[in-house]
């Protein structure tokens, strides 16, 4: 049974630095894309960053470009999200989500992806 599990979520003050893990399990990923989305209280869900399978490719909203890095460990189907430089406005339930490859639909098009974790909260106080 594939299980993705997400990790590593917590309170941080403006500024600061977080680093999610996502673990997927079940089955091979390693040529697998992996993606980064996050709901804030009364908003719709958005995307974050992706990677592909090969690590090469990766993608991120305008809004984390330059302060968050994802990172893939295709050894441990694991996939990371370094996030530097903190903002209230990052505050949010954090998913991870796993669909075959990049190279298809637009990285933040949610119904391309076949996996989902449970979410991992990150708040950011001011």
């Amino acid at each position: 049974q594939v299980q993705v599990v997400e990790s590593g979520g917590g309170l941080v003050q403006a500024g600061g630095s977080l680093r999610l893990s996502c673990a997927a399990s079940g089955r091979t990923f390693s040529t697998y894309a992996m993606s980064w989305f996050r709901q804030a209280p009364g908003k719709e869900r958005e995307f974050v960053a992706a990677i592909s399978g090969s690590g090469v490719i990766t993608y991120y909203a305008d809004s984390v470009k330059g302060r968050f890095t994802i990172l893939g460990d295709n050894a441990k189907n694991t996939v990371y999200l370094q996030m530097n430089s903190l903002k209230p406005d990052d505050t949010a339930v954090y998913y991870c989500a796993v669909r075959t490859s990049l190279s298809s639909q637009a990285p933040g098009d949610m119904t391309s992806y076949i996996y989902w974790g449970q979410g991992t909260q990150v708040t950011v106080s001011s």
